[in-house]
């Protein structure tokens, strides 16, 4: 389990990343195209070097997985999981609707999540059998009694394939139709605060998702993936956030 040593190491990497971040907002920043087309920039790759130069300080023993320098002690049982900038695009069209995700895993399940928006200065910490707090106060997610009366999240629909994406619209069909698009990994931190009601992506990686299990859950709301299973480091990148655990047969199957 995540100690609170844990939880005030995880802050200080948020907060070494959200210090490099900061200054390059809405600034200037060279970038490039990955192999996978996407993009990153240099605020991307020194954030993360800034995070993982602590752990290799502080905890050589545990393992790292960043999505700008790849894996360090793949073998250990302990993996802290680094995306220092969730939202890319969003960061480089000055959207502050992007955010650090930090994750530390234990034998390959998430144990700890922090979701930090760096230059909003808001920061989602949850740790497995303990509140999720927003910058220290406890959130709590919202109750939705029917399909039909929820809110719907997602990054965009370029990211579904075109079976995932008929899926998607079925379940969008029974909800109330108020369908968010954009925000990445903060509309997760607005679910487990009560303004969103569910959350449904494709194509994550485990550093698009790991941290956000402790702080979905931790605010009483359930992540699994779309055969409803809880999700560890194994997961296909099929997520669904649900604010309302009991909605979840109800989402399964309107997702066909």
């Amino acid at each position: 389990m995540a100690t609170v040593r844990d939880l005030a190491l995880a802050n200080r990497l948020a907060d070494a990343a959200g210090a490099v971040i900061r200054p390059k907002f809405r600034g200037e920043w060279s970038h490039e195209r990955k192999a996978d087309a996407s993009p990153v920039t240099e605020v991307d790759k020194a954030a993360e070097a800034a995070m993982r130069a602590i752990l290799e300080s502080e905890a050589a023993a545990d393992g790292i997985i960043g999505e700008e320098y790849g894996t360090r002690n793949e073998g250990a049982g302990r993996q802290w999981v680094l995306d220092p900038i969730d939202g890319t695009i969003s960061f480089m069209a000055g959207r502050p609707i992007f955010g650090t995700l930090i994750a530390l895993m234990q034998d390959g399940w998430p144990v700890l999540g922090i979701i930090d928006q760096p230059v909003a200065r808001e920061r989602w910490a949850g740790r497995i059998g303990h509140e999720t707090t927003l910058n220290g106060d406890p959130v709590r997610v919202r109750a939705c009694k029917e399909l039909s009366d929820a809110t719907l999240a997602s990054s965009g629909p370029q990211y579904f394939s075109d079976e995932d994406a008929a899926a998607f619209m079925s379940l969008a069909a029974q909800t109330s139709k108020t369908v968010i698009w954009g925000g990445d990994c903060y509309n997760y931190g607005l679910l487990a605060g009560g303004n969103v009601d569910i959350v449904c992506e494709s194509g994550l990686q485990l550093y698009d998702y790991a941290a956000l299990v402790p702080v979905v859950e931790g605010a009483g709301g359930l992540m699994a993936d779309w055969q409803g299973n809880p999700l560890d480091a194994g997961s296909d990148g099929r997520v669904i956030a649900l604010g309302e655990p009991a909605r979840l047969e109800e989402v399964l199957e309107a997702m066909g």
